[in-house]
C-alpha cells in the first residue's frame, strides 16, 4: 500500500517527523523528505480525499475493497457503505492544531447539506489517539472547579467572559461541581457553555488587547501565574504554555481557552478517547490516530482557516471531567499467540478499545529476533504500521518484509504472523470487528 502524505503548516520539521519519515518507506512513493518543510499527517485508509494505493498495482484501497467485499466481510461493508470503517493516521505536530470539535452523525449529516465545501463528509468522527513520542493538547473542559479558579485569578480572562456571565457560572456550579445528580449536572452544563459562550463571542481587537496584558503576566508572574496554577497544571506550566502558544497565535481566543480544557501531556503508550462533540486542540507531539473515516472539523482558534464558532459553541457536549477519565486503560489483547522467544523477552501485544463499533488498535511489541506473534483471523480488515525496528509479516503463503513505515492492509477472515528480525519490532494494527468486539477498557465516562 502506498500511504498519501498530507503536507501541512503545522507538522514536524523535515526528517524529525514521524509522518514524513515513514512515508519515505514506501517503495515508488517518488516521496522524499525536504527538511525544511512542516509535514503533518500520513493517512491510511479509504477516504476518497486521500485513499491509500497498493504499492504494487497503483489501485486505490477503495476500489479493491469495492470490487471484493470479502475483503471488508460482507457484514461490514454494508454497514458501512463498502468502504473501510476508520481512517488510521500518524500525526507529527510542531505547532499547535486548531481547537476543534468533530460533529456527531445527525449534525454532520445536517452541515454537510448546508455547507459541503467546509463539512465534506456526513459522517460522525470520533477519535483516539496514542502517544508515539511525548506529545502534549488541551482536552475537553476541565473539572468546574479549576475554571471557577480560573476565574478568579486571571483578570484578563474574566475581562473577556464578563463579570457578569463569570459570576453567574461561579454561584450556579459553587458547591455543586462534582454532584452526580443529573438534574445538577444539565445545570452545570449550562453554566459552563454560557460562560465559554461569552469567551467566544469576543470581537477580534478585545482578545488582542486582553492577550497582551496576559502575556505580560505569564512573564511577569512566574510560578504565581493564575494564582499558582490549578491542582492539575502549575502556575509555571501554564505560564510557559501561554507564552508558547503566544509565539505560534499572537493574541489569539485559544490562549483563553486554554483555561476551560484540560491540558494534558501523554507518555509513550499513553492514549486518550474523544467523543463526537468533545473539544480539542493538539499542541506537539508524534501520535497514532485512529477515528471513524471523515473529515469533518469545527474550528475555533488556533488557525487561519475557517472558523465556525457558533456552530462550535452549541453543539459541545460540555462534558467536564478532569483529563484521568479520558485516558484509555489497555488491557492485553486476548486474540494472539506468542512464541516463546517472544514471551520468554516480554514482548507484549495490547488492546486499545473505545467505546465504539467502528475501530479498536493493537500495540505489538516483539523484542529479540526470531519473536513471532500469531493473531487470530478476524471478521472484519485490519491495517498494519510498522514504526520501530523490522521483521516479517505472512498471511498464509505469502510473505512480506517490514521495516519503519511500512503498511500493509488484512482483508477479513486471514491469519496474520509477525516476526521480528531486530532486537525491537513495534506495529500498530487499527482493525474493525461488529461481533465480539471487546469493551474490557474504554473510557470513564465524564459528566
Amino acid at each position: 500500500m502506498q500511504i498519501p502524505l498530507i503536507r501541512l503548516q503545522c507538522g514536524k520539521v523535515g526528517s524529525q517527523s514521524a509522518a514524513a519519515k515513514f512515508a519515505t518507506a514506501t517503495p515508488s512513493s517518488g516521496f522524499s523528505i525536504e527538511q525544511e518543510k512542516p509535514y503533518a499527517e500520513l493517512w491510511m485508509g479509504t477516504h476518497p480525499s486521500n485513499p491509500s494505493k497498493d504499492v504494487e498495482t497503483q489501485r486505490t484501497l477503495l476500489d479493491l475493497v469495492q470490487d471484493n467485499q470479502a475483503l471488508m466481510s460482507p457484514g461490514i461493508s454494508k454497514r458501512f457503505g463498502e468502504k473501510l470503517p476508520f481512517l488510521f493516521k500518524v500525526l507529527s505536530i510542531r505547532k499547535a492544531l486548531s481547537i476543534q470539535a468533530h460533529p456527531n452523525k445527525k449534525l454532520a449529516e445536517q452541515l454537510h447539506a448546508k455547507d459541503s465545501k467546509n463539512y465534506p463528509d456526513d459522517n460522525h468522527k470520533p477519535e483516539m489517539t496514542i502517544a508515539v513520542a511525548p506529545f502534549d493538547g488541551l482536552c475537553g473542559f476541565r473539572p468546574l472547579a479549576e475554571i471557577s479558579h480560573f476565574l478568579s485569578t486571571v483578570p484578563s480572562l474574566r475581562k473577556l467572559v464578563g463579570d457578569s456571565a463569570a459570576h453567574d457560572f461561579e454561584s450556579s456550579v459553587k458547591g455543586q461541581e462534582t454532584s452526580d445528580a443529573d438534574e445538577q449536572i444539565q445545570k452545570n452544563k449550562k453554566a459552563l457553555q454560557a460562560a465559554f459562550s461569552a469567551l467566544m463571542k469576543n470581537e477580534k481587537s478585545n482578545i488582542a488587547s486582553a492577550a497582551k496584558e496576559l502575556v505580560q503576566s505569564a512573564k511577569t508572574d512566574g510560578e504565581n501565574f493564575a494564582g499558582g496554577g490549578g491542582p492539575s497544571n502549575g502556575g509555571q506550566e501554564l505560564a510557559d504554555l501561554v507564552v508558547r502558544l503566544n509565539s505560534q497565535f499572537e493574541g489569539d481566543i485559544g490562549l483563553f481557552v486554554l483555561f476551560f480544557l484540560n491540558y494534558v501531556k501523554l507518555e509513550i503508550g499513553e492514549a486518550m478517547f474523544l467523543k463526537a462533540d468533545d473539544i480539542h486542540a493538539y499542541l506537539s507531539g508524534d501520535i497514532i490516530e485512529c477515528m471513524a473515516s471523515s473529515d469533518n472539523v469545527v474550528r475555533a482558534g488556533f488557525t487561519p482557516k475557517y472558523q465556525d464558532i457558533p456552530t462550535l459553541t452549541t453543539m459541545l457536549t460540555y462534558s467536564y471531567a478532569p483529563i484521568s477519565e479520558q485516558k484509555m486503560h489497555p488491557v492485553d489483547y486476548p486474540y494472539v499467540t506468542l512464541n516463546s522467544t517472544a514471551y520468554s523477552s516480554s514482548s507484549s501485544a495490547i488492546l486499545y478499545d473505545p467505546p465504539i463499533e467502528e475501530f479498536s488498535v493493537v500495540k505489538t511489541e516483539l523484542n529479540g529476533q526470531g519473536a513471532k506473534a500469531t493473531f487470530e483471523a478476524i471478521e472484519g480488515p485490519s491495517i498494519f504500521i510498522c514504526t520501530k525496528g523490522s521483521g516479517t509479516i505472512s498471511v498464509g503463503p505469502k510473505t512480506e518484509e517490514v521495516g519503519e513505515g511500512y503498511v500493509f492492509f488484512v482483508g477479513a477472515t486471514a491469519e496474520v504472523v509477525l516476526e521480528s528480525r531486530s532486537e525491537s519490532f513495534t506495529t500498530f494494527k487499527a482493525f474493525c470487528e461488529l461481533e465480539g468486539k471487546e469493551t474490557a477498557n474504554g473510557v470513564n465516562g465524564a459528566h
